[in-house]
């Protein structure tokens, strides 16, 4: 059975440095027989500016957002893949708005128990990638941590590829060992 690869790609930016990493990983992932979607959240229509903090999905048997736009379908994605991965370029120490328009709205796949201190979530086991790059090499810590402790708190494998010096949007499609180095990735991740 291939690997389901899900890639959220939080650039707004078509051709830029983060559109050429997705690239490049899913060639790799793919060239291992990995089923790979990409998806742009910076085009998706959304409802809401991300979580609303309503906490109606913690009052539904699923594991779903109720806020009815398109990220909601993605979402339920994330729980039927193997592999999430997160691409986003450094914006002032973070992700990108866009991918945080998603990121936040995981919220609705966990269902807390606070009286009995539990928490479960179909997102557990699963493979949670991060992939970033920066015009320069500062601020990549800042970005993955919160990526990490996602991880950690849900019991996914992280990993993470984190390209400092990308130079600006565009540049890295002249850098072939960022290339190699985002292939082999790709072809790890799967």
């Amino acid at each position: 059975m291939p690997k389901k690869i899900l890639i959220l790609s939080g650039s707004p930016k078509k051709n830029g440095n983060t559109a050429t990493l997705v690239k490049w990983f899913s060639q790799g992932a793919r060239s291992k027989g990995a089923e790979v979607e990409i998806v742009r959240t910076a085009f998706l229509r959304y409802k809401s500016t991300g979580c609303t903090s309503c906490r109606m999905c913690q009052k539904l048997k699923k594991y779903e957002c109720v806020i009815n736009d398109q990220a909601k379908p993605i979402l339920a994605k994330m729980a039927r893949v193997d592999v999430i991965v997160m691409a986003t370029p450094l914006y002032f120490f973070s992700a990108s708005a866009q991918l945080k328009l998603v990121f936040d709205r995981m919220f609705s796949l966990y269902k807390w128990d606070n009286k009995a201190n539990t928490m479960t979530t179909p997102l557990k086991g699963k493979t949670f990638v991060l992939i970033a790059s920066a015009f320069e090499d500062v601020g990549l810590d800042a970005l993955k941590k919160p990526f990490a402790l996602t991880a950690k708190y849900t019991k996914m494998k992280f990993k993470s590829l984190l390209i400092p010096n990308a130079g600006e949007s565009g540049d890295i499609k002249n850098k072939t060992d960022i290339r190699k180095k985002a292939v082999t990735f790709g072809r790890k991740a799967v």
